[in-house]
C-alpha cells in the first residue's frame, strides 16, 4: 500500500480514540492531527461568520508540541465554539506560530474531552515525521 506524504487513519482503541498522523515535517504533523481530531469528532463549521486566530508557544519536545496544538484547538473550541479548516503553520526549534482560519461549530458528533500523553512518541524517518495520538472521549 502506498503512503500519501500526509495523512491520518484511525486505529483500534480499547475505550478511546486513538490516530496516527503522519507527515513531512512537524508544521505537516500539527496540521493532520488537528484535521484528524476534527474528523474523528465528526466536527462541522458553519459557513459563516469566517474567523482567525493566531496562536504561539513553545515546547520542550515533538510530542508535547502535539499535545499542546491540538489541546489548543481544543480549548477554541469550547470556549469561543470555533473549529477550524485552514492551517498556516510554522515550527522552528520547537516554536509554534499558526494562523488558524475556521468558523463556530455549526455541530459535532462526538466530543473529545482531552489529548492525552499515553504512548504517544513522535518519530522520523527518510520520508517525514509520524506520530499516534490518543484522544480521551
Amino acid at each position: 500500500m502506498i503512503q500519501k506524504k500526509s495523512g491520518f487513519r484511525e486505529h483500534e482503541h480499547t475505550a478511546d480514540w486513538e490516530l496516527e498522523v503522519w507527515a513531512p515535517d512537524l508544521a505537516g504533523l500539527l496540521e493532520q492531527a488537528a484535521r484528524g481530531m476534527y474528523s474523528l469528532s465528526a466536527t462541522r463549521l458553519k459557513s459563516k461568520p469566517r474567523l482567525e486566530r493566531n496562536i504561539q508557544f513553545s515546547a520542550y519536545d515533538s510530542e508535547t508540541l502535539v499535545v499542546t496544538f491540538l489541546q489548543e484547538l481544543l480549548f477554541l473550541g469550547e470556549v469561543e465554539g470555533i473549529g477550524f479548516d485552514t492551517f498556516t503553520v510554522h515550527v522552528k526549534d520547537l516554536e509554534v506560530n499558526a494562523i488558524l482560519g475556521g468558523a463556530p461549530i455549526d455541530s459535532r458528533m462526538k466530543e473529545i474531552k482531552a489529548v492525552t500523553y499515553h504512548n504517544i512518541s513522535v518519530t522520523q524517518n527518510d520520508e517525514g515525521v509520524k506520530v499516534r495520538i490518543v484522544f480521551d472521549v
